[in-house]
């Protein structure tokens, strides 16, 4: 019973992003920047086979940006 305790903790303890999700509009005229909006994160699963994306919201054109965080994210 203890072993199976010990599974679910490690299972449940917080994990950093393997990569944050954006949603990114082209500017609207010439000579601006595109706008990011981080939308979700991507967890890799310690299988290294895949992982599970989390939105908290829908891009517009269906179009997803996953990036590596930067140190002070």
């Amino acid at each position: 019973m203890k072993d199976n305790q010990n599974t679910k903790t490690a299972k449940t303890e917080a994990k950093s992003p393997t990569y944050h999700a954006y949603t990114v509009r082209d500017p609207k005229a010439e000579g601006q920047k595109a706008f990011w909006t981080r939308i979700g994160a991507f967890f890799a699963h310690d299988d290294g086979e895949g992982g599970t994306l989390i939105l908290e919201a829908l891009p517009l054109d269906g179009r997803v940006v996953l990036r590596s965080p930067k140190n002070d994210e």
